[in-house]
């Protein structure tokens, strides 16, 4: 029987060997040879990404801190007023019991804190919101 199997974006053709119940087969096979790729046309330019309107209440993206995993922030280490400095940890996130510090990228005064220690988070949630 041949089957195409697709492995880390490469085709390829293998032939296999459908063996009745308690049958053996050889263990060394010949490795399979990469299947031909179809021509693809050449890919259109992309346009610039189109961004919406934004909401009211909506969160600036650039000015805010998110959970990098899903996890349990264990410790905060700002309070709303308090002035950071590029890459000083901010939060500390507890996931499969490996510790992460969650640290800023930008120099900012923190508006709000949006998470306490012992609460649960998700992947991207907002931690910090900076002014």
């Amino acid at each position: 029987m041949k089957l195409r199997i697709h492995v880390e974006g490469k085709s390829y053709d293998v032939e296999v060997e459908v063996l009745a119940d308690g049958a053996t087969a050889p263990i060394a096979a010949p490795v399979a040879a990469p299947a031909p790729s179809p021509a693809r046309p050449a890919a259109a330019p992309q346009a610039a990404p189109i961004t919406a309107p934004s909401k009211p209440g909506a969160v600036d993206a650039s000015k805010v801190l998110r959970a990098p995993i899903i996890g349990t922030v264990t410790q905060v280490k700002v309070s709303p007023g308090d002035v950071v400095a590029a890459d000083d940890v901010i939060v500390i996130m507890e996931a499969m019991k490996m510790e992460t510090k969650v640290a800023t990228a930008l120099a900012a005064k923190v508006k709000t804190v949006c998470v306490k220690a012992g609460e649960a988070v998700k992947s991207g949630q907002v931690l910090v919101e900076f002014e």
